[in-house]
């Protein structure tokens, strides 16, 4: 009696024909009715819930329950020259093939090894089968290789430069015939001290914020389980073989605390669940080398946030230490062309309308409630962002990712008003109905992810004005210009957010300028694929072990901090990390760090910012986490 194993075999083997038997059919439709076919007897196997159309070997696998209806329906509605390749790895997914299998599969027929990492990759295309870049942000636990040696070390990719493929996704769940679900996530659980952390928080910021002098350093300690991240990809199919619309809804529980009356006294361990990413695309194939898209929605702006390190601490991602990174409202348009060569080199530009956002802190909860912010809306036009990423393979050796470079701009304006009845009582005359004060943010940015089967490295640096709303420049917000103004008084913009100053030059009545800090900073991560030095087995559990280094580095401009009052000028922070991934599920992570904060004299006092009862330049804040990831 022939075995399953043996006939899921057999059939893999016809699947791979499936192209040929589709030529043959075509040849074969003008036969004479009266001649026999060859697979009727196969295709008269029951399987309830399957089309009329569905392959043979389709069929036997759901009558023999390795395959579902519904699985087995999504194959068949995919293009047949995918067919092939998604069965595969559906069959590995439920463990009826293993790494190996699939590598013999995968065997140039030219008889070349592929275990090796001399070997280059057949194609572009052996790349992409065996390493997926996670698409949700950091952390990232390593690859689990499909077949070849164990993965080099994957940089974390927020954007989607390849235009997603029709039917690419294999949903766990489908609607009808035409909507794809594909749920994924993670929770994550860690355990962390730090050294000095004055604020009460369970992640870092820059020292020197407002008033933290205290009788000590004050210590804290921290088990945090609020990184609870949910998502769900989509796909609807269209009409059209040449239109791919996708989609993905993404949050988490890093959000305020829940409050209210049954909330107050366990409000600790009550956060409440915020959105992350929510947006539809649209891509048309225009060609075999082109394609073209729109995305409407939130996503990761493509100013900045293109390039992000591999950090355990993820509430913050190096806040104010040179990580640089945002996801806002937007609607974006690019293209996407391939153009080949032997590094299959692909570019692709991109623009877009984003919403103007500046980090305000409104002065009130009404106003945060109602508003959020509005100096960026108030401005009466939108954020203009754009982003132009080359890809190309830079290390053709089995399970490498490809390497990118990345260059980005934004330009946004932002007005602080004031309202007539808070005009200060000595400039009513000559603001009547009230004042107006903007200014700019003009920022770029230069990034790179480098992927080689030694080591990855991930770099980025940043330089322009007013990024507090990207978690730089220290988190300064604009200061007034007040130099020549005599008579001054001060009023509150029409949020409470910001203070502006009225004053007389040459006895003019004038507002004072609101000008935005100037910063520049960045960061290098480097990561070491240990498992892959030592040769592992990537199917045995010493293939997960993994080392990042990273140091990043935040500076404002020393002259804009004076106007500011001086206090913190440059944040750096220093991070080696180990993960070691047990399986597919689950990765530990140990993560040790310093965060460094050096302070100018204060304007106000010639002296330096006071800390535990003294005058201090610097903040250092030593860091210890170690935690779990469970991936699903």
């Amino acid at each position: 009696m022939i075995s399953i194993s043996t006939r899921i075999w057999a059939g893999v083997v016809s699947l791979a024909l499936l192209p040929l038997t589709a030529m043959a059919g075509e040849k074969d439709a003008n036969a004479p009715a009266n001649k026999p076919a060859a697979a009727a007897g196969t295709a008269a196997v029951p399987a309830a819930g399957l089309g009329s159309n569905t392959d043979p070997l389709l069929r036997l696998l759901v009558n023999k329950g390795v395959l579902t209806a519904m699985e087995a329906n999504g194959l068949m509605g995919g293009p047949a020259n995918q067919v092939h390749s998604r069965l595969l790895l559906l069959l590995k997914d439920k463990g009826v093939l293993s790494a190996e299998d699939l590598g013999s599969l995968d065997t140039p027929s030219s008889g070349a090894t592929t275990g090796g990492d001399a070997q280059p990759a057949p194609a572009a295309t052996a790349n992409a089968a065996t390493v997926d870049p996670q698409h949700t942000g950091p952390p990232q636990a390593p690859q689990t290789a499909s077949s070849g040696p164990v993965p080099a070390v994957a940089p974390i990719r927020v954007l989607s430069l390849e235009p997603p493929k029709r039917e690419g996704l294999i949903p766990d769940i489908s609607i009808g015939k035409n909507i794809h679900i594909k749920p994924y996530g993670f929770f994550k659980a860690s355990v962390a001290y730090d050294s000095q952390s004055p604020y009460g928080n369970d992640f870092p910021l820059p020292g020197f914020i407002g008033d933290i002098n205290g009788p000590d350093n004050i210590s804290e300690f921290h088990i945090k389980s609020r990184a609870l991240r949910l998502g769900t990809n989509f796909e609807w199919l269209d009409l059209s073989p040449n239109i791919v619309v996708t989609g993905k809804v993404e949050l988490d529980f890093e959000g305020n605390f829940s409050r209210s009356n049954n909330r107050n006294i366990s409000s600790i361990r009550s956060s409440a669940p915020t959105i992350r990413l929510g947006y539809a695309r649209v891509d048309w194939k225009h060609t075999d080398n082109t394609s073209f898209f729109l995305l409407a929605g939130q996503d990761w702006t493509p100013f900045a946030s293109s390039t992000l390190p591999n950090l355990f601490e993820t509430t913050g991602l190096g806040v104010g230490f040179g990580t640089l990174y945002e996801r806002d409202p937007q609607f974006r348009f690019g293209f996407n062309h391939k153009l080949g060569g032997d590094r299959n080199w692909q570019i692709g530009p991109e623009f877009a309308v984003v919403l103007p956002a500046f980090g305000n802190l409104p002065a009130n909860v009404a106003d945060q409630l109602g508003d959020g912010e509005r100096q960026g809306v108030d401005s009466g036009r939108p954020e203009l962002q754009a982003r132009i990423v080359t890809q190309f393979q830079l290390d053709r050796a089995q399970n490498v990712a490809p390497a990118q470079i990345i260059v980005s701009g934004v330009q946004a304006d932002r007005s602080a008003v004031v309202l007539a009845s808070a005009v200060p009582a000595a400039f009513k005359a000559a603001f009547p109905t009230g004042a107006r004060v903007d200014s700019s943010r003009q920022a770029w940015t230069g990034e790179i992810q480098l992927p080689t089967r030694w080591a990855t490295l991930v770099a980025k640096y940043y330089n322009g004005s007013d990024l507090r709303y990207y978690f730089g420049g220290q988190l300064f917000g604009p200061f007034n210009d007040t130099t020549g103004l005599t008579g001054t008084a001060t009023a509150p913009s029409i949020d409470g957010s910001s203070t502006l100053v009225f004053g007389n030059r040459s006895g003019v009545p004038v507002i004072a300028n609101s000008l935005p800090p100037r910063s520049q900073g960045g960061f290098v991560n480097l990561g070491l694929p240990l498992s892959r030095w030592a040769n592992a087995d990537p199917q045995g559990r010493n293939a997960g072990w993994v080392m990042y280094l990273h140091y990043g580095y935040d500076q404002a401009l020393a002259r804009d901090v004076r106007r500011e009052g001086g206090g913190r000028m440059k944040g750096d922070l220093f991070a080696p990390q180990m993960q070691y991934k047990l399986n597919s599920f689950v990765t530990f992570v140990v993560e040790e760090s310093l965060y460094r904060t050096r302070a100018i004299p204060l304007t106000a006092t010639g002296n330096f910012p006071l800390f535990a009862g003294r005058p201090q330049r610097e903040m250092h804040d030593f860091r210890s986490e170690f935690g779990t990831i469970f991936t699903f």
